[in-house]
């Protein structure tokens, strides 16, 4: 793990592996590269970058009010070329998915393939439809109202942890005691930003949309989310998968709005797999990302690489 200085700001990065590049995009917006800790079991078969966005996590430098969409593809296009790839495939979570969105339309040529996990390609889910869903799917109105303020960026700082407690049953609801262990460990570690939560639903997200542009996006795309997702469902996954040209859709049975830790075997093949039937990425043989001063240790980590 490492800081780079890109653009305006010091963003937190951390590469392993080997094999063809894939950098994550985490969601959020407030939480941090963390929350995806489960795709590091795929770094025996592709070079992963995990990185922090602009106010999020330990990613330092600039005010909140930053958090733009062209500052956050340029952050992310900008950490693609310091690390010297051409091209690379794309994951987005949920915020990160929206992320990954502009980022696909924004810098077409900079990416291979796009992989949206449990994200929208519009705002009005999580903003307005997702509280109502809550309600209809038994949850009490107050859990309702608070989801609606979550999302619409009414929270005060300090309600941050207790609201992501409060509604921890929606966003997983089939969470075993193993998974949730591990969710615990990943928690620990990270560094959430209450203000990039406020701003990011409040500011950024309000009446947020590309649905008109989606054809626009021409690489391969995989749709996929959990069945029981409140916040994107999947009958927002099918408008999406519709309307990117060719995209594969597919949802994650028995898993909620984080998969990946839920069905985490299933989520980790999928997107293997995905990659895997391209020729190119199948017969890629990137080495770990190296400096002129820094070596790739052996076990396929990079080191710490040098600031501007």
């Amino acid at each position: 793990m490492t800081t780079i200085a890109l653009r305006d700001i010091d963003l937190f990065v951390d590469v392993v592996g080997r094999g063809y590049p894939l950098v994550l995009m985490h969601g959020g917006p407030g939480t941090d590269h963390w929350s995806l800790l489960p795709f590091r079991q795929l770094s025996d078969r592709f070079t992963l970058i995990f990185y922090d966005h602009r106010c999020n996590g330990r990613s330092v430098g600039a005010p909140v009010t930053s958090m733009t969409w062209p500052n956050l593809t340029a952050d992310v296009d900008a950490l693609r070329e310091r690390l010297g790839f051409d091209k690379w495939a794309v994951l987005g979570h949920s915020f990160g998915g929206n992320v990954a969105l502009e980022y696909a339309l924004r810098y077409p040529n900079s990416l291979s393939h796009l992989i949206l996990l449990d994200t929208g390609g519009d705002s009005w889910w999580a903003q307005h439809n997702a509280p109502e869903l809550l309600a209809q799917r038994g949850f009490s109105r107050a859990k309702a109202e608070l989801a609606r303020r979550w999302f619409n960026g009414q929270t005060a700082p300090w309600e941050f942890f207790p609201t992501l407690m409060r509604l921890s049953g929606a966003y997983n609801p089939h969470t075993s005691l193993g998974q949730a262990a591990r969710m615990t460990i990943a928690q620990r570690h990270s560094k959430s930003r209450p203000e990039a939560e406020i701003f990011g639903f409040g500011q950024l997200l309000k009446g947020w949309t590309v649905m008109d542009r989606l054809h626009e996006i021409s690489v391969p795309t995989l749709v996929m989310a959990g069945q029981d997702d409140f916040i994107f469902p999947p009958e927002h996954q099918r408008q999406l998968a519709a309307g990117i040209p060719d995209a594969r859709l597919e949802i994650v049975e028995r898993a909620g709005h984080n998969p990946h830790d839920e069905r985490t075997a299933d989520v980790m093949t999928a997107v293997a797999d995905f990659l895997s039937t391209d020729a190119g990425v199948r017969s890629a043989l990137a080495p770990p990302v190296t400096t002129s001063a820094t070596k790739a240790p052996d076990n396929g980590a990079v080191g710490p690489l040098p600031a501007d």
